[in-house]
């Protein structure tokens, strides 16, 4: 009897231990990496959709519809072609501009036969952060005074855009920017650097503004109207990135103590600057990207894929999991009255027409609010956890390759 009694004392300790490295390794172990993951689902799903108005969202698809059809009918509408090629999109974008002026009955009808819901998940976990921007408007002026000094620079002939997917399969979506120097791509000027006089003296200057602190935020959304004495109106629009990574400055008040993770919004980030002018421009340097400017001759501000954006109807997405152009029915939520609050229910169709720097992950989006005090005040404080259904089209949905899949 002893020795079977050691025998499974010894069997016991070796579970026991075997246990500790595994819950050791449970609590070690990195977290999943982003993946994307689809399953297919029924209009039934999607919470309110008889209830939404789809026909801003006809506006904007048809938009997104004119850029990708430009391309070759087998040419992948990107994401590691989860979407299909511009032949299966053809259709459906024939089908929408037959449309016109229909009702919302006939654009929800339509939207319905064509296309297939598709839920999107990070892994397993289906719910993700949803932000917003908006069109924000400056006073300037064309040329510079005392009044008028910040300057909106052009793209600068010697940055250069590299798209790193045309290099590696698994970097396609991601892109990066610099400066050749003896044949070597060298990292360019950071915001701190273009602020102290990078860029003086190479005529680059689109247009000057009144006010750093919106100029920055200016930066932040990637386009928005200057205002100029007369009244007239200069649309501006991004045209490139220095290459260096977008930084939040908020996550920095954070670290400090100064303000709270609710408390984070773009109108608090702006009343601490301007109650703190002497730390302003060192906080604002802490987040190296750099947005250079063009001018926009259409009638708003366009999103990267070159459509004109519709408020509210517009997101920015990553595009490394979702490709542009494709609908997409959203369910968040707006911003309480109070930090820290939810709102009430947001839901709506919306289509995959920008991107941003903050944008990562495949369950994550930036809405576009559009311009005027309520676009500013939602945009600002919108920090929302929600889910997204991807709208693909039926023959993309029935052929399914490639999809990501869980692995369970």
């Amino acid at each position: 009897m002893r020795r079977y009694w050691a025998l499974g004392a010894t069997a016991v300790a070796v579970v026991a231990a075997v246990a500790a490295v595994a819950g050791w390794y449970f609590f070690l172990k990195p977290p999943l990496a982003d993946r994307l993951v689809l399953k297919s689902t029924t209009f039934t799903a999607l919470k309110d959709w008889d209830a939404n108005d789809p026909r801003g969202a006809l506006t904007a698809f048809v938009a997104s519809c004119a850029r990708f059809e430009r391309g070759r009918l087998d040419r992948s509408l990107g994401a590691g072609g989860i979407a299909g090629t511009v032949a299966d999109w053809k259709p459906v974008c024939d089908g929408a501009r037959a449309l016109g002026a229909a009702d919302a009955v006939a654009v929800r009808r339509f939207f319905a036969e064509a296309f297939v819901p598709v839920t999107a998940a990070n892994n397993r976990d289906r719910d993700g952060l949803f932000t917003g921007y908006y069109e924000p408007e400056l006073r300037g002026a064309e040329r510079p005074n005392a009044k008028f000094a910040v300057p909106l620079y052009k793209r600068p002939d010697d940055l250069v855009t590299v798209d790193l997917g045309q290099f590696r399969e698994s970097l396609k979506g991601q892109r990066t920017a610099g400066k050749v120097v003896n044949g070597v791509l060298r990292p360019y000027a950071s915001r701190a650097e273009i602020e102290a006089g990078a860029l003086q003296g190479k005529n680059l200057e689109l247009l000057w503004v009144e006010d750093p602190i919106a100029a920055f935020f200016l930066h932040v959304q990637g386009s928005g109207r200057v205002v100029l004495d007369d009244g007239s109106v200069r649309r501006v629009g991004f045209a490139a990135q220095n290459g260096h990574p977008y930084v939040a400055i908020g996550r920095e008040l954070i670290a400090r103590g100064v303000l709270s993770r609710e408390e984070v919004s773009l109108q608090t980030i702006a009343a601490w600057l301007r109650a703190n002018p002497g730390e302003a421009a060192a906080l604002m340097n802490k987040n190296p990207s750099y947005v250079f400017f063009r001018p926009l001759p259409g009638p708003g501000a366009e999103g990267s894929q070159g459509a004109v954006l519709t408020a509210e109807h517009s997101l920015a997405v990553d595009t490394v999991y979702i490709p542009l152009g494709v609908p997409i029915w959203l369910d968040t939520t707006l911003p309480g009255d109070r930090p820290g609050t939810t709102g009430p229910a947001y839901r709506r169709l919306v289509i995959a027409q920008d991107t941003g720097g903050a944008i990562k992950g495949p369950v994550r989006g930036d809405v576009f609010f559009g311009a005027g005090a309520r676009a500013e005040d939602l945009a600002g404080r919108m920090k929302s956890q929600g889910r997204y259904y991807l709208l693909l089209p039926r023959a993309v949905v029935e052929r399914g390759d490639p999809w990501p899949k869980d692995p369970s």
